[in-house]
């Protein structure tokens, strides 16, 4: 005869070994400030006796409506997203933030359209969403607004009504054609991130090289052009590629080419893609600086490791994940949220750049 079952110990059965209530048990596990440390380290110890893992999750969520995850929606797929050093330390950031409340995240990896697919948002378990750096018009944003999730955004895309935490990415990237300009370049070449425009990995019209998909893209591309433009330099005349992907090993085949149309100077759209360059450039023996002077964009830790140490935009990545995280606590907690909320940039200048 088969040994009866042993019941699971339940939040009543931890309640009525401590003598409290059930309301006591739920705190002690849920709001622990509702209790006082001893109560609280005595309720937590006859649980564990118990072997009671604390309260069911999904009961808890059908009971609140809240799933207590915020759905991070990317513009790459995972492996792509996983290479970038950027989007690391802001995720690590946000996550940090809203960690202190008990949200988790939910990662939604992108792909064609410029972000998750509409479907995966739409089934996405989730009380908020925040777009990373998407697409204009990807189709992931009909889907949050069809659900009438809270929207924060980092960087991009513009939607209206969304709480935005971004940088100054046209003044950055102005410092930065200034700087090169100052050194005495006349020569330039830029490598641009994909913009979804024109075919991936090759030459960018300026038609297309300004009109992105990807704001950021724009912004930077308008820093750097305009900025050349006002020292006399016809932005018809700088050579501009796309790149395949984020990662050194796709970009240095576009970064290659770039070098290969004789400029003295390379603004890059992010280190990564400066630091290709760099590699580009070694493979082309052509010497950093006395030859071809490399600027980036971000000040990623990379930066400062590369040979020679790069010089490059920074841009308080971290501090851009805290605030997206903070938007997102407020949003959910129906607190008014402060945006948008746009950090400044600063060129830190190393040893990639020198006189032309």
């Amino acid at each position: 005869m088969p040994a009866p079952r042993k019941r699971k110990p339940t939040l009543d059965s931890v309640a009525e070994a401590v003598g409290v209530s059930r309301a006591t048990v739920s705190n002690a596990f849920n709001r622990p400030d509702q209790l006082s440390a001893d109560l609280r380290e005595e309720v937590l110890r006859v649980a564990r006796r118990l072997g009671y893992p604390g309260p069911n999750p999904v009961a808890r969520s059908l009971a609140t409506s809240r799933t207590g995850a915020i759905a991070f929606m990317l513009d790459t797929p995972l492996r792509a997203a996983f290479s970038d050093p950027a989007l690391s330390i802001t995720l690590d950031a946000l996550s940090t933030e809203v960690d202190t409340e008990g949200y988790a995240l939910l990662l939604l990896p992108g792909g064609d359209d410029g972000g998750p697919r509409a479907d995966r948002v739409l089934a996405a378990q989730a009380d908020l969403a925040v777009a990373y750096s998407l697409a204009d018009g990807a189709p992931a944003l009909k889907a949050v607004k069809q659900r009438r999730l809270p929207l924060v955004v980092i960087d991009q895309p513009v939607v209206p009504g969304a709480a935005v935490a971004g940088i100054d990415d046209r003044g950055g990237a102005a410092a930065a054609a200034r700087h090169l300009l100052d050194l005495g370049h006349r020569r330039f070449g830029i490598l641009s991130a994909q913009c979804l425009s024109a075919p991936r990995g090759g030459p960018l019209s300026l038609e297309d090289a300004v009109r992105s998909r990807f704001r950021d893209n724009r912004e930077r591309m308008i820093g750097y052009l305009d900025t050349l433009s006002a020292a006399g330099i016809d932005p018809a005349s700088v050579p501009i590629w796309e790149t395949t992907g984020l990662s050194r090993t796709e970009a240095q085949v576009s970064a290659r080419a770039v070098l290969e149309t004789g400029p003295t100077a390379v603004l890059c759209m992010s280190d990564e893609l400066a630091i290709a360059t760099l590699a580009a450039a070694a493979e082309l023996g052509l010497r950093v600086p006395a030859d071809l002077s490399v600027i980036g964009f971000d000040d990623t830790a990379e930066a400062g490791w590369a040979t020679p140490a790069l010089t490059t935009v920074r841009q308080d990545l971290a501090g851009k994940g805290r605030a997206a995280g903070r938007m997102a606590l407020d949003l959910l907690a129906g607190r008014p949220v402060k945006q948008p909320v746009v950090l400044d940039t600063e060129l830190i200048v190393r040893g990639s750049t020198g006189p032309a």
